[in-house]
């Protein structure tokens, strides 16, 4: 990333404390400006203005202040935004947090540069998300669809399989009524080596990486890098699919990494925290991120977005997923309750959401019975689950046959349609038709949210498939 050093050189760093350096006695410096900065046994580091104000500018450091002098550090105002150097040569290669190579490769070599910061798309601009992504998993096809230009998160737990379904989306992700080339930007924040060691070997080993963007920044980087991380993925996502028209899905892992990096730094420059000390302005900075998926009319390409965040003592309440769900179109919740059973993925159906599926869902996108066997497995699946907890209760004896069924219905459901192997990939038509395999444990009278003539048509019964 190569910037011009057009300004004059200060050795007037007042203070230095945490990821921020203050420094006085500037002169004409910007919010934003990219700043270099050489330590005493001459190492560079990289920074940007957080604010500027009369003759003292605050910097944040990406690399982190340590070994820093105040009074031999030199700093250099570079009047220019962070850029990010981009090309189509950037699929199939991995880079840190900052955008430099981590794979062995060569610096991407171009002369487009993009801000960082990006471009807002203006809202009268933006195309209506309407078309479906099959990610070949169920719970998330069928029952939760994602539509491509939407951002829809998932929320999971410390210690939970959101890094399995992560790659597993990356891997099967597709756009099936479109011939457009379809690209997945992968950025990481805040993750372990062993965490990284597997999503590299699992790209590599299914081949998903000939169409992978990924950045990576580890839990032993400094913390303020984890702030440019997702900027610098979305910047990539926003090339290839505004000027490259491709179809972009880009993974955000892990976002509350990145929420406690927006802390610390606010915590640094000792702010007036808001809730639970995080900054009072991480809903705005949260939006400037998730606000740039999308489509634009005139534009063949998109950009789908899947933040994925683990929920501290997985509280959905907490002012990350809180925040995050005010923004987003639903999301995918994943249950340590599942988890515990040992089914993976565990995607809970019940307090997951798609505010868009019914936009990309239907004849002509996926089936004309999607709507009603979706909606038909949420109902008998929520009784029964409902039912089980009579059970504990009441003891299975009270109940009566109706119920029976409908607590079969909800233990099947959730050890044949639920669970599936990280590998398994199902198209809709074996998504939906499991559906179908399922609902036939109920009384015919019973499928009251379908519509009659799909019944006489993909029943098991009237396919000859009933077992």
């Amino acid at each position: 990333m190569a910037i011009d050093i057009k300004t004059k050189e200060y050795k007037t760093v007042r203070e230095v404390a945490g990821p921020i350096l203050v420094v006085e006695g500037v002169e004409g410096v910007a919010f934003g400006e990219v700043v270099r900065i050489k330590t005493p046994d001459g190492e560079n580091r990289l920074g940007q203005v957080l604010e500027s104000s009369k003759d003292i500018a605050v910097v944040q450091v990406f690399e982190g202040t340590s070994g820093i002098d105040t009074s031999e550090t030199s700093v250099r105002f570079t009047g220019e935004i962070m850029r990010l150097a981009v090309s189509k040569d950037m699929v199939g290669r991995f880079f840190d947090g900052l955008g430099r190579p981590l794979d062995g490769g060569p610096e991407i070599i171009s002369d487009l540069k993009l801000p960082i910061t990006g471009s807002p798309i203006n809202p009268t601009a933006r195309a209506y998300p309407n078309e479906f992504i099959q990610t070949g998993i169920s719970t998330i096809d069928g029952m939760n669809t994602l539509v491509r230009g939407q951002k829809l998160p998932i929320f999971s737990g410390s210690g939970m399989s959101h890094n399995e379904l992560a790659a597993q989306i990356a891997r099967q992700a597709r756009v099936i009524t479109s011939e457009e080339s379809f690209s997945v930007v992968f950025a990481a924040m805040g993750i372990t080596h062993e965490e990284s060691s597997f999503f590299i070997r699992d790209f590599e080993r299914t081949g998903a990486i000939e169409r992978i963007v990924a950045f990576i920044n580890l839990a032993d980087n400094p913390a303020i890098e984890r702030i440019i991380t997702p900027k610098m993925a979305l910047t990539t996502a926003e090339y290839l699919a505004f000027e490259c028209d491709m179809h972009v899905l880009v993974i955000l892992t892990d976002m509350t990494n990145y929420c406690e990096a927006l802390r610390e730094i606010a915590a640094a420059r000792e702010e007036v925290p808001g809730r639970r000390g995080y900054p009072g302005y991480m809903y705005t900075d949260l939006s400037t991120n998730y606000e740039r998926a999308g489509r634009i009319r005139g534009k063949n390409g998109s950009i789908t977005q899947i933040p994925i965040l683990s929920m501290p003592d997985d509280d959905i309440t907490h002012p990350i997923p809180d925040l995050t769900g005010y923004i987003t179109e639903g999301q995918f919740v994943l249950t340590r309750e599942l988890h515990n059973k040992g089914i993976y993925p565990s995607v809970d159906v019940l307090p997951s959401l798609s505010r868009l599926m019914n936009e990309g869902i239907g004849e002509g996108r996926t089936r004309a019975d999607h709507l009603g066997v979706s909606d038909q497995c949420y109902s008998a699946y929520a009784e029964g689950r409902d039912i089980r907890n009579l059970v504990a209760v009441v003891g299975e004896e009270a109940l009566t046959e109706r119920d029976k069924l409908y607590l079969e219905f909800a233990d099947k459901f959730e050890k044949e349609f639920v669970t599936q192997s990280s590998d398994e990939n199902r198209t809709i038509e074996e998504t939906l038709d499991l559906g179908w395999k399922l609902l036939s444990i109920l009384p015919e009278g019973e499928l009251k949210r379908i519509d009659e003539k799909y019944v006489k048509q993909y029943h098991p019964k009237y396919r000859g498939k009933e077992t």
